[in-house]
């Protein structure tokens, strides 16, 4: 098993930054905003009501019913309280949901670049993972693609939109697409859409089950507040599902983390019914941050970008670096770049090969304008001194 490679560029960051290095990174999957007011009353107020003790293993009913309302007015879904699951991130919810999928020998299909977890995590339940890549197409799956990846022991696919790592952003018509090929084969749909508050320029983001209603049995919603809420720390994520997998997936929760922290439940609760106006905020941010990283981006050498649509990463094409040399040291590939680069200039970024990508870089614009300026310089001097 590998170590998570976005956890380990921030911590070696921080570590740096502890010996008093000049670091910046643009390496961290988390927003840099404080949690939203409504959630730190809420958790203030659970406090002071003496919520300290043993939820339900698969969450407390409230925050259910909230999660189930939200995907109501946003979506115009229709979910129970029982086929909404509580957990103690999205992570553990992707995994306890391939836990339930995925026999030995099965096989997953995974559109790469694809975020670092999934892979490893359906190796842990004994699976295979196949890998469509999207990097010549956009990073967007070519359906005929897909089903030339499909065999007999296909069982399911990870979707992720707003992607992580290039930013980008399913349209509807490739949803319906897929879902037909999912439908026609059989498979599962396990559809991560943790980013899916943060999309630009007017492009909206589009639910499966929604544009394509003929999946809701076959389909695993997994989203949370870490993205569009600033809440990473506080852990809660949540499922939606066919009752009865969302049922084995809350057993299995309960022989494994039992249920997410107490007290952050509420905080999640007090997000989803009063952040809205902060979640704005955030997004306009965000989206100011974008416009400001890619202009600098673009006017650098030896680099090519594709403008994200979502989430907030930019995903750089660094192949014509590979092979050259900064000051006698062979650039050799991506982990090298970042090596090299963090060490020559303080700048942390996370390699394309974490991601199933090769010959790319990731960069997170949840970061101050500030730092983003001063980021982008730094980047702008080290390619520049690249031969």
């Amino acid at each position: 098993m590998q170590p998570s490679a976005t956890l380990e560029v921030s911590a070696k960051a921080k570590a740096l930054a502890r010996e008093g290095k000049p670091i910046i990174s643009f390496g961290s999957g988390e927003p840099d905003f404080t949690s939203p007011p409504s959630a730190m009353t809420s958790a203030k107020e659970a406090i002071d009501r003496g919520e300290t003790h043993y939820t339900p293993a698969t969450g407390i009913p409230e925050l259910k019913e909230a999660v189930a309302d939200y995907y109501a007015r946003r979506f115009g879904l229709k979910y129970s309280p029982q086929q909404v699951l509580i957990g103690a991130g999205a992570k553990p919810l992707i995994y306890e949901a391939l836990g339930c999928l995925v026999d030995p020998g099965d096989e997953v299909l995974v559109f790469a670049p694809a975020w670092v977890s999934y892979v490893e995590q359906i190796r842990l339940c004994d699976g295979k993972e196949v890998v469509v890549d999207t990097s010549h197409s956009g990073f967007l799956p070519d359906l005929k693609e897909i089903r030339a990846a499909i065999s007999d022991r296909t069982v399911g696919m990870m979707i992720n939109t707003p992607n992580n790592p290039t930013g980008a952003v399913y349209s509807a018509d490739l949803l319906k697409g897929i879902a037909k090929i999912a439908l026609d084969n059989g498979l599962w749909i396990i559809y991560d859409e943790i980013y899916e508050r943060l999309t630009y320029d007017g492009i909206g983001h589009s639910n499966i089950v929604q544009v394509a209603p003929e999946t809701l049995d076959r389909t695993i919603i997994i989203n949370g507040v870490s993205k569009a809420y600033a809440m990473t720390g506080w852990r809660i994520g949540y499922a939606l599902g066919p009752k009865d997998v969302i049922a084995k997936m809350g057993e299995f929760q309960g022989h494994l983390t039992s249920n997410p922290t107490s007290i952050a439940q509420w905080a999640a609760l007090g997000a989803i019914k009063g952040a809205e106006e902060d979640v704005k905020k955030m997004v306009s941010a965000f989206a100011s941050r974008r416009k400001r990283m890619l202009e600098m981006l673009n006017s650098m050498p030896h680099i090519k970008v594709t403008e994200p649509k979502g989430a907030f990463y930019v995903f750089v094409d660094i192949k014509e670096c590979l092979g050259k040399r900064k000051d006698g040291k062979e650039i050799s590939d991506d982990v090298a770049f970042c090596q090299i680069l963090l060490g020559d200039e303080y700048l942390a970024l996370v390699p394309g090969s974490a991601f199933l990508a090769p010959g790319y870089v990731r960069l997170s614009y949840a970061n101050s304008m500030e730092e983003i300026e001063e980021g982008m310089k730094r980047l702008d001097r080290f390619l520049n001194s690249i031969r």
